[in-house]
């Protein structure tokens, strides 16, 4: 019996003693986990010196052929550099969805990517979106439509722009079809784009200024939203409304288009001019068969490499410049021609 209580003695002091170590043995395991744990999450977020920047390209409406050949342009610079960086390519269904794009910065941010190249749907609603993203530590160039100088400042945020003067561009094609109007041919009409982006507020003060300088009247002005469809029910009410109207200028080119079927459709082909701006391949072709008098390139296929460009600058530490103008010539048949 003796024996019997020393070993259950002994016994019972075992347990005490595992009772008092075992939470500390616990708390040691935990802390093991926790910094390996932690070591692991460490890795993962660390940037890793010797991988390629990844750069988000975003666009706008990829059904517009001026937008597809920017993509194109893009894709083609990245195979050729495959070495240097890694490129997401992004755009919107239709020009007017805005929330969309600021859904696209929004992803790209979330994905970590090293910059965003964007031409935004609008100058001033991409603004405070961009300014979070530049906020996360992003690199974030502005191609093609320029963001607003003032919604800009509000923010408190420097966006650089690498892009054409598109008055500058607008006033050029404006001009050539001033002298090959008839001195008999003094009203016209123009079709802007969306009145909320800058390129369009610049073209179509380019249109404006060139037609006030060779005294033609502007009869009427309205907004087709740079869509073909809209261009052409608009461009069909123009001429209907004022008949003797002897050309068009159009914004872009795919409201150029719209406005040739109209032309067609009114039974004025050859009678009234019309000029637009972008030099998509379809324009071209009608360049050469007389539907079209002149067009801008702006040279989509580099825009976006040359904001690429930019941001890759950036990224490597080259404080960027505020603003880059990229060029932007005059397009007529004698041009084409001598290609």
């Amino acid at each position: 019996m003796n024996t019997f209580r020393a070993n259950d003695q002994d016994t019972k002091r075992r347990l005490i003693c595992l009772r008092t170590l075992l939470p500390v043995l616990m708390l040691t395991f935990i802390a093991g986990c926790n910094f390996e744990k932690d070591s692991v999450s460490s890795q993962a977020t660390d940037t890793d010196p010797s991988a390629k920047p990844r750069i988000a390209l975003i666009m706008k409406s990829l059904a517009n052929e001026f937008f597809s050949t920017m993509a194109a342009g893009a894709e083609s610079h990245q195979a050729e550099h495959a070495d240097e960086y890694d490129l997401v390519v992004n755009g919107i269904k239709d020009e007017r969805d805005l929330s969309r794009q600021v859904a696209l910065v929004e992803e790209m941010v979330a994905s970590g990517v090293d910059a965003i190249v964007i031409a935004p749907a609008d100058s001033k609603a991409l603004v405070p979106v961009l300014r979070r993203a530049k906020q996360a530590g992003i690199v974030v160039v502005n191609i093609d439509n320029q963001l607003d100088r003032d919604v800009l400042k509000q923010e408190g945020v420097v966006i650089p722009f690498v892009g054409p003067d598109n008055l500058a561009g607008a006033k050029k094609v404006g001009d050539h079809l001033a002298s090959s109007l008839a001195e008999t041919s003094k009203k016209v009409a123009i079709l802007e784009g969306i009145r909320t982006s800058f390129n369009a507020q610049q073209r179509l003060k380019g249109f404006t200024a060139a037609m006030d300088e060779a005294s033609i009247t502007i009869v009427d002005s309205q907004s087709a939203e740079w869509e073909m469809s809209k261009a052409n029910t608009i461009a069909s009410s123009i001429l209907s409304e004022h008949p003797d109207i002897s050309a068009i200028l159009a914004a872009n080119d795919s409201m150029a288009l719209g406005a040739i079927a109209a032309v067609k459709s009114a039974g004025r082909s050859g009678e009234v001019q019309i000029v637009g701006f972008d030099n998509i391949t379809a324009v071209q072709a009608a360049i050469r068969e007389g539907k079209v008098l002149a067009t801008a390139d702006q040279h989509g296929d580099q825009l976006a490499v040359f904001g690429i460009e930019a941001a890759l600058k950036e990224i490597s530490g080259t404080a960027a410049e505020v603003n880059v103008e990229t060029p932007v010539d005059l397009i007529t048949i004698d041009t084409l021609s001598a290609q």
